[in-house]
């Protein structure tokens, strides 16, 4: 029994497949198939790739078949019957285009727009035929030909030893050639870039001013014109004006010439070594006098250029003093490694000096020998003068510090923002030299933030203090160093 029922099914299943197949057959052929619809026909020259009830199409929508193809006097003749519902005006084409390159091709229509409408027999012009497969592949051979003639040129010309050696030579000839382009290009990309933009801002900024120049020119051109035609038209008016300005050309010219003669005799007069010029023209020895003296004026001014002059303000509070002690400082640097120190202190303790008195007696009451030591503390400006050498991260100074011989060595850290000072001096003033340490941190651009102690060898007059000082560099200073020694040479 299922045997039974698993046949039913298949046959049942085929039977509907036929009959929907039937139906579908004849509603499309109801439309475009044998009976419905109109025909019109076309004459093309080749019907290859095309059969009897293929589609037609317009735009690609389906729109009828292909009737019959038959030969009428030696052309192909395109019966095609076209839906009934649409309509084909008198413009109406046909024509037969490729659907792949396997020599398939397909028949299409455009329907046209101009009145009559076409009706059933009526003949309907052709559009220009397209290439076809075989004309392709005509082409292709005329192309393939062209290609087996240059082979066999390059062949000819490259495939020899002779040739092959000619190609290797070329190739590299090439390869240097492009190498030394590159490397040029490399070298002077930076000047190339900057020309070209220098040439862009010439052209960008000049544009106004060749339109100025060239309307000028144009406004220029046509003064001239009117002159030359009032000139030329009317004697009476202005007929004198070119003659006058061609006498006043003349007389220039010759006023010209007069001193063009001038300046002849005095060159004749200096080549013979006549008069000041002359005699320094020829003089070698008055020549060499000038020129040393050129050369000592250049190597002043170039030193005087290269000069730093390094100005600093500071201030220091002395703890267990109470007192602020001031220094103005310039520093002379005319080289990096090298300077010289000018200081004024001002130091409200003053400046303490010692007298030594032995006195030799013969009184009873008193010592035969006995010395006086006379100490006396003035208000006094101190000065230093210095000179410093820095090797590496430390600078040695030597010279009069504070108004008597010292010596001095800094330590420089972290890019010179951070000093060590020691400082000797004060030699005769105390039974001890005066030794004095700090150190400095630039903490702001050109602000120092100072701290250390003074008297370090002296626990009765040792002092602790912190400061601040400002320095920085003044370059209208040093033109003013060339004057200071006629200035003092003045004062005396």
């Amino acid at each position: 029994m299922a045997k039974v029922t698993q046949a039913a099914k298949v046959g049942l299943f085929l039977v509907g497949t036929a009959v929907a197949g039937f139906v579908i057959f004849r509603t499309v052929s109801k439309e475009v198939g044998g009976g419905g619809g109109y025909v019109v026909h076309a004459y093309i020259k080749d019907a290859t790739g095309i059969a009897n009830h293929s589609r037609v199409a317009i735009a690609g929508i389906p729109v009828g078949s292909i009737e019959k193809i038959s030969l009428d006097n030696g052309r192909a003749r395109v019966d095609v019957r076209v839906a009934k519902d649409t309509v084909l005006f008198s413009n109406a084409r046909l024509g037969v285009k490729s659907a792949s390159l396997l020599g398939e091709n397909i028949v299409v229509l455009t329907a046209g727009t101009d009145e009559p409408k076409k009706k059933d027999g009526d003949e309907i012009e052709t559009m220009a035929e397209a290439r076809s497969v075989e004309d392709l592949k005509e082409q292709v051979g005329k192309i393939a030909d062209l290609i087996r003639a240059v082979a066999e040129q390059l062949a000819a010309s490259v495939g020899t030893d002779k040739g092959g050696s000619n190609m290797r030579a070329i190739l590299e000839n090439l390869a240097q050639a492009t190498e030394a382009i590159n490397m040029t290009v490399r070298e002077n990309r930076t000047y190339i870039n900057e020309t070209l933009k220098n040439v862009n801002t010439i052209t960008a900024h000049s544009q106004p001013q060749i339109d100025k120049i060239l309307e000028n020119m144009r406004v220029i051109t046509e003064e001239v014109r009117l002159l030359v035609a009032q000139n030329t038209g009317d004697p009476k008016s202005g007929g004198g004006e070119i003659r006058d300005t061609v006498s006043r050309l003349n007389h220039a010219s010759k006023s010209l010439e007069s001193a063009l003669e001038h300046i002849d005799h005095v060159a004749d007069r200096v080549d013979k070594g006549e008069g000041t010029l002359g005699r320094l023209s020829k003089d070698e020895t008055l020549i060499n006098e000038v020129q040393g003296v050129a050369e000592g004026v250049n190597d002043y001014v170039g030193n005087i250029s290269r000069l730093q002059t390094i100005v600093g303000l500071r201030s220091d509070y002395n703890f267990l003093a109470n007192t602020v002690k001031s220094y103005v400082e310039v520093r002379l640097q005319p080289r990096e490694d090298k300077y010289y120190l000018i200081e004024l202190v001002n130091d409200p303790r003053g400046k303490t000096s010692f007298t030594q008195t032995d006195t030799d007696t013969t009184d009873p009451r008193a010592p035969a020998h006995y010395r006086t030591v006379t100490t006396t503390t003035t208000d006094a400006f101190r000065f230093s003068l210095m000179f410093a050498r820095r090797l590496g991260p430390f600078t040695g100074r030597f010279g009069i510090k504070e108004s008597t011989g010292g010596l001095g060595l800094d330590m420089h850290l972290l890019q010179n923002r951070f000093e060590v000072s020691n400082d000797l001096f004060g030699f005769g003033e105390e039974l001890q030299p005066r030794f004095r340490v700090w150190v400095g941190y630039e903490f702001i651009h050109r602000l120092w933030l100072l701290g250390g102690v003074d008297h370090l060898f002296l626990p009765n007059r040792r002092d602790y203090f912190l400061g601040l000082q400002l320095r920085f560099t003044d370059d209208d200073l040093k033109t003013i160093l060339p004057f200071s020694g006629s200035a003092g040479a003045v004062t005396k």
